[in-house]
Formats: structure tokens, sequence, C-alpha cells
């Protein structure tokens, strides 16, 4: 059967991609903000004229679009931060201004706003190099580090990922390192006019107050920069230094990502560190691992997934046929085990009293489990026969710890979030700085459905109180249309296979009327030729869900949401396995 030989050369495939101690990662892809921001450290650090910082620059060239910017991901349009960077970034790296490619950069960058239209994060990076007024950027003060817990803007109502970036560039905010561009490499032809900040029509009135608010508060934050209290400021930074350099312990960098990593550099250097300091050091060599160097090429991992990728993996190993005390699957166990979280970090500020346990997504990153990858490894584990009594109790405690520490996540509303329990305040989201990323951890549809799946896996009944809240939140976040959204995949297609999974395994028929709405719109997201496919696009712009050219993943992800809504047989299945 087609089907069957398919299966069998998909296994023996990604066993043969198992690392000799039982994990498997593969690459993460990420956009070209990672290379354009990997050149200018390298340049700030004095290292511009290494091989490979050209070979980051080739990456640049080859991949620039055809219009003449850079976009944030395959098949989209180009991004003013995108295109900014990349264009200061082949000026120091000596492209003429007059080279076809930087003319067309040059045209895109201006026609999607120029420096003013750039973010929060960009315009920071451009001061740091002289390109953008830090007078116009917007204030990160290190005294908010100071804030207690009763105070609503507190660090730990703002999600760990931006935490992680935050923290760091209060520093460079606070003491604004300088590093001076060669005569001729400055990008003032990109437009600097000072663009008046305009309200949404389309904002609602509660948005709008609040936007107006906090532009209040910058104004009195800008005042109060121009002359801060000496012993605050003081003792300000040294928190921030303390807080960043704590979580560089049992991590591969500050938050074992890309963004914090570059951030916790800079402040380094701006605390007055020298470039060979050990503490620096460590940092540019956990950015150098996430290298990938080529003959003529060099292009930057975000993060490495190997927490993810092995559990994911196992899971689906097993599913397909692997024997559940196999050699494999024992070695992504033990591998599995042995990075298992067991002391208390970030998400402990608002889980008080929760259990020690959980998993990240990376080699090392202690202080943030996220509850993704915890509910992923629980079901991959509970699939587990171990034939070695000792090892299998080991493999039932982790377990056990990993839905106790998914007990004390759940939020109010019943769902999951990614890091943290209930960080939600969306009025962080009208704060100036809001502009670069997402500023709180709400919970999701796609990470409540795994944690669904893993509690039953683990054993917990359907009719548990953790278990009704989190079934009754995934009911109430269904679209009109049928669909769900998903925030950690792409996007809808993602959200609604995990919607009605976790809908089916708990008991609800595919006769329900949300089932059967979920699957009428899977079905009409069908492409021609069989597949489904969705843009990223859609996180933008809703009216693209579940369009887009057909991917292998996607198409996997429709088909599960149909079987699990009651169409294994059904024709649309059958053009999908097709």
């Amino acid at each position: 059967m087609p089907v069957n030989l398919a299966l069998e050369r998909g296994r023996a495939y990604l066993l043969s991609l198992q690392r000799e101690d039982g994990h498997w990662c593969a690459e993460l892809e990420g956009d070209t903000i990672l290379e354009s921001e990997y050149i200018l450290l390298m340049f700030f650090l004095g290292r511009l004229g290494e091989a490979k910082i050209a070979k980051a620059g080739q990456h640049l060239r080859e991949v620039q679009l055809a219009e003449g910017g850079w976009g944030k991901f395959p098949g989209g349009g180009p991004d003013v931060n995108s295109t900014v960077k990349a264009y200061l970034a082949l000026k120091l790296l000596g492209d003429s201004t007059e080279a076809p490619h930087m003319t067309a950069a040059r045209r895109v960058a201006r026609r999607l706003g120029g420096l003013e239209a750039c973010n929060s994060f960009t315009r920071i990076y451009l001061a740091i190099f002289g390109q953008y007024p830090w007078s116009r950027c917007p204030a990160v003060p290190p005294e908010f580090v100071l804030l207690p817990r009763w105070v609503p803007f507190n660090i730990y109502e703002i999600s760990a990922w931006s935490r992680a970036i935050v923290v760091p560039l209060s520093i460079i905010c606070a003491l604004r390192p300088r590093c001076e561009v060669p005569a001729g490499c400055g990008i003032a032809e990109l437009g600097r006019e000072c663009a008046a900040a305009r309200d949404d029509p389309s904002e609602s009135l509660r948005g709008a107050t609040w936007r107006r608010f906090f532009r209040l508060v910058e104004v009195a934050l800008k005042i109060y920069e121009k002359a801060p209290l000496r012993g605050l400021r003081r003792r300000a930074l040294e928190r921030a230094r303390d807080w960043t350099l704590e979580r560089l312990d049992k991590s591969d960098g500050l938050g074992a990502i890309f963004p914090p990593i570059v951030n916790s550099i800079y402040a380094l250097r701006a605390l007055g560190l020298e470039a060979d300091d050990p503490l620096v050091a460590s940092q540019v060599r956990e950015l150098e691992r996430l290298e990938i160097e080529e003959s003529t090429t060099l292009r930057i991992q975000p993060c490495f997934s190997p927490v993810w990728d092995t559990a994911l993996a196992l899971d689906t190993l097993l599913d397909c046929g692997l024997a559940p005390d196999s050699a494999p699957a024992r070695r992504a166990a033990a591998w599995l085990l042995d990075h298992e979280v067991r002391t208390p970090g970030d998400w402990s500020r608002k889980s008080v009293g929760g259990q020690v346990g959980g998993w990240y997504f990376e080699y090392a990153n202690e202080f943030y489990p996220d509850c993704d990858d915890t509910a992923q490894v629980v079901t991959s584990l509970t699939k587990l026969r171990h034939p070695d009594q000792a090892e299998q109790g080991r493999i039932e405690a982790a377990i056990l710890r990993g839905t106790g520490w998914l007990d004390g996540m759940q939020n109010r509303d019943g769902g999951w979030g990614a890091f943290d329990r209930d960080c939600d305040r969306e009025v962080l989201t009208y704060i100036p700085l809001a502009d670069h990323n997402a500023m709180i951890d709400p919970a999701t549809v796609d990470v409540t459905a795994r944690v669904v799946e893993a509690y039953l896996r683990s054993g917990r009944a359907p009719d548990s109180p953790e278990l009704a809240r989190a079934l009754d939140f995934i009911r109430r976040q269904q679209e009109s249309d049928g669909s769900w959204y998903g925030r950690w995949g792409c996007n809808y297609l993602y959200g609604t296979w995990l919607a009605l999974c976790a809908l089916r395994q708990a008991g609800e028929e595919p006769t329900t009327r949300p089932m059967r709405l979920a699957a009428r719109w899977l079905e009409d997201c069908q492409n021609d030729d069989g597949g489904w496919g969705e843009s990223p696009e859609s996180y933008s712009d809703p009216e693209s869900k579940g369009q887009g050219a057909s991917t292998a993943s996607q198409t996997g992800w429709a088909l599960l949401g149909l079987m699990a809504a009651g169409e294994p047989e059904s024709f649309a299945v059958r053009r999908g396995v097709d």
C-alpha cells in the first residue's frame, strides 16, 4: 500500500536523524533580521573583518526580495525593519549605495516609511550606531525592575520573552552606548523626518484612551531621563544587571534565544565590561553556536529546538509503530528526562506554591519552561513502556511532576499561556514599546489543547475540574466560521487541528455543532491539489486564514483535524492523503 510504504520510509528517515545520545534537533529558521543584527553586533565588537561576517552579508544579498526589500517570512512582502537593518548592515560591509540591490532596497525602505516607520527595537539599535536620536527612542528606564508586584506594570506582568529582552534593553537605554559608523556608512538617506503620532480611527475608545495615557507617561519619563535620581538609577542598574546575570545560570545565554542574548552583550559592554571579559565572551559564544556556516553564506538560527523536536519525533514514531520499549524510544526518553526543569524560574512568581517541573524548548533554559513543550513531553512519555522497572518509575514520576506543574499554570479563564500564568493585562499592549513584540502571554487554544491531550494521556478524568474548565475555554474560543486561532503555529489550520483533537479525545461526538462547523471550514480551505496551506499573513490579516500554497505539515494538520471530526474516510481526507 502506498500509505504504508510512505509511513515506513518516513519512519526510517526520522530514525536516521536521531543523535547518538537520543535526541533530535533540526534547523530552526528565522528572518533576515537575525543576520542583520548579527552583523551590527560584530561591528560593535570590532569583528567585522572576519570572513564569516562577509558570508552573513552574502546570505542577505541572496535572499533579498526581487523588488528590493527583505521580508519576515517566505512569500511575504517587504518589511521596513528588516529592510532598514539589512541596508545598514550591507553598507557597513562595504556595499555601494549605487549598486542595483542597494538602490532597490533604499527605494523600498523609503516607500515603507523609512526610519520613522521602524519599531522601537530598530530605533534603539540605530541609536547605538548614531543613526537615530536617542531622544526619539521610547523610554525604557531600568527603574521599572524595582517596581513591586502590586504595581500593574511590573516586569512579571509582561511576557517572559519580552521580559528577557527588555531588562537588558533598559540598561542599554540608560547608558546609551555609542558606536560610530565610518564616514559614508550612515543611512540618513532613508529619511528621518519626525512623523507625528496619530490615533487609529478604528481603535476602541478604551484602547485610544490607554494609548494617550501612555504617551503622557512617556513624556514624563523623557523628562526624568534628563536628570534621573542618581541613587535610584544606580540601584536600578545594579538590579537589572543582577537580574540578567542570574538568568545566565543553567541557560544557553539569556532566555537561550537570539534577541535577549544580543541585548545582554550590548548591556554588559555598556556597563563597562571589555569584549574579552569572560561574561561577554560567554554570551558571544552562545550566539556563535547559532551560526550555520556554509561555503559562501552564513545564517543564524533564533535558538535551538531539541526538546520540542525530540518530543514530537518520539510521539510520531511511537504512533507509527515503533515499539514503546525499543532502544531508540528509551534513548529519547532518557534524554528528555535529563532536561526536565528542577529549579523554580520566573513562572513561580505567579504560580505560588506550584510544583517544580516542566520542560523548556532549548538545550538549556532552566528559568523558562513552557506549557507547550511540557504538555508534548508528557504526552510522549505516556506512550513508553521501559523494560527496566526503575526507569519506568522515573518516567512516571516525571509525568506526575509535569502535570503537577501544568496544574499551577492554568489561567483564571481555564486556558494556558506559554510561559506564565495570567499574563494577560491587555493594557500593556498600548505602551510605546509594545510595537516591538507581544507584551503579554494570554491563554491560547493551541497550547490549551496540547495540555488537554497530556492530561488525558496521563489518566486525568475528562470531567476533572481542570479539564472541564479547559474544554470550556476551547469551546468559547471557536470563531463564527468554525476555525480556531493558533498562536504558536501557522495559524488557523494549526489551532483548528489541535482544538478538534482535544475535544474528540475528551469524548465530544463528531456530530456536535462545533465539530461539524470546524470540519466544514477545513474542507472549504482545501486547495485544488488536495493539500492545505496558510501564510503567516493570516496573523495580521484574518481574512487570509486557511489560504496559501499546500505544505506537507499543514496538510497533515488539516487531515488530523478532519479525522478527529469523524471523517477518516471522506473524499477530502483521501485527496489530502494523496
